[in-house]
């Protein structure tokens, strides 16, 4: 979009966030018997650097927006910062598609430095007394790809953000978010025991069928019994770590669907995709058995996110990714009313996993007694002695950084005026923007920060 200047440029998408979700959109999710929702950030929001392809600041102005809808519906918002600086994963909704320059390669400390401070930032809003309760969970890290960035590497940065985000709110209950930290693709034993001791830590998982070993080419009873055995790792994370969500799930069990795999992507899938890109075909019976694997992921997930609530149309003006639109599902017939309706599920199909956890979490995962800091802290420094692909094998201290002098960013508020056109002042729970923002040294050279793996450099900033 930003070398298309004759159709608006990155303006453009200010006519997205203007118009793709709406108060009625909010309004059905919790007419949907839903209770939480998990809206999406770029770093972007807070601000970009110079040279970044990216619509600065303004998709701030409508995460607000929603944020205030959903107070008014009585909906709980996980905030989840989907991409960062250089990019945690390389996917087309990381920031940009094939780099991995985040925590990883010479530029990698750097852009954890500013990934650091846009968490700052975002918790310092959203611990406000005013916001707290709005968005009580800070997801600070979407799909990172543990096995490219290190699991210890990626252990310290979780320690780290954690740490900074406890010394701006405080410990125990009710002082600011649950913190969210991705599993990274690992699997869920890969945690246990992790951050042990630590304050209101979630561990996320995202469990796809069309991306993992129990994608299958129809709907059948067998594909409901497997999505019901997705409990037992979810049960095993809650016993042996803590707090586990399924972060995102679909009720789509093979890859089909217009730009399921991104945009240029096709499906692994070897049959006719056409079938499954539109719902106008399907028949009571196809509905009624996507209704039983949903209602499986839902009782064996426990807690969850659908991915997602909606889709647009397309140019042939339906949705083409049906199989991911919770919304379409609750009007045509294949995503239950009422979600209440999944307990149970699993134990009504034989041969089906039954779940084991016995429901209740140890006082200091919810922010009771002996919630603080990760008992394994000193495990996991920061910043790690070394990340990898920086081409030499060089200690973190001699990779590229940015100096902490730039200006303190405050996130705005909204504005409210009283009957007489007054401004409104609100008061805030805790300082904001005390402290000053991560820019570039004056007179340094540094690689680019999106495409920095194992560059040559020689000038130590």
């Amino acid at each position: 979009m930003s070398n298309d200047p004759a159709s608006g440029g990155l303006d453009q998408i200010e006519e997205h966030y203007k118009t793709f979700i709406t108060e009625k959109d909010i309004a059905q999710i919790a007419g949907a018997g839903l209770t939480w929702v998990r809206l999406p950030i770029g770093f972007w929001a807070v601000e970009a650097f110079p040279g970044e392809p990216f619509l600065a600041k303004t998709s701030w102005n409508y995460i607000i927006r929603v944020l205030q809808w959903c107070r008014k519906y009585g909906l709980r918002v996980n905030l989840s910062l989907q991409a960062v600086p250089g990019s945690q994963n390389g996917f087309n909704h990381g920031g940009k598609l094939g780099s991995l320059d985040f925590l990883n390669g010479v530029m990698g400390m750097a852009n954890a430095q500013r990934t650091l401070y846009y968490i700052r930032v975002l918790t310092e809003f959203i611990s406000q007394p005013e916001w707290v309760n709005v968005v009580p969970m800070l997801s600070i890290l979407n799909e990172p790809i543990a096995r490219s960035i290190g699991t210890d590497q990626l252990r310290s940065f979780y320690v780290e953000a954690h740490r900074m985000i406890r010394e701006i709110t405080g410990f125990g209950k009710g002082k600011g978010p649950f913190v969210g930290i991705d599993r990274g693709f690992e699997s869920s034993s890969v945690f246990n025991g992790f951050m042990n001791g630590a304050d209101r830590v979630v561990v996320e998982s995202h469990i796809y069928l069309a991306f993992s070993s129990v994608a299958m080419d129809s709907v059948s009873a067998g594909t409901v019994q497997q999505a019901c055995d997705l409990g037992r790792p979810m049960d095993e994370s809650r016993s042996d770590f803590g707090i586990t969500v399924a972060g995102g799930f679909s009720l789509g069990f093979l890859d089909c669907g217009l730009f399921v795999n991104g945009v240029g992507h096709n499906s692994s899938y070897e049959g006719d995709c056409s079938f499954w890109e539109s719902s106008k075909n399907w028949g009571l019976n196809l509905k009624g058995s996507l209704m039983q694997l949903v209602l499986a992921q839902m009782d064996a997930l426990g807690d969850y996110f659908f991915y997602t609530w909606k889709i647009g149309q397309s140019t042939k003006g339906q949705v083409e990714a049906p199989l991911w639109s919770y919304q379409l599902g609750l009007q045509e017939g294949w995503i239950p009313d009422d979600p209440r309706r999944a307990l149970g599920a699993c134990k009504a199909t034989n041969g089906s996993y039954i779940p084991t956890w016995d429901g209740t979490y140890a006082p200091w995962m919810t922010g009771g007694d002996g919630a603080f800091v990760a008992t394994d802290a000193a495990k996991y420094p920061w910043p790690p002695a070394t990340i990898l692909n920086t081409g030499t094998g060089s200690p973190t201290v001699v990779l590229p950084t940015y100096t902490a002098t730039g200006r303190p960013i405050t996130l705005p508020a909204p504005t409210f005026t009283d009957t007489k056109g007054k401004a409104i002042v609100i008061s805030h729970g805790s300082p904001l923007g005390r402290v000053p923002a991560p820019t570039p040294v004056v007179g340094c050279s540094y690689p680019d920060a999106w495409d920095a793996l194992n560059v040559n450099f020689t000038q130590v900033c």
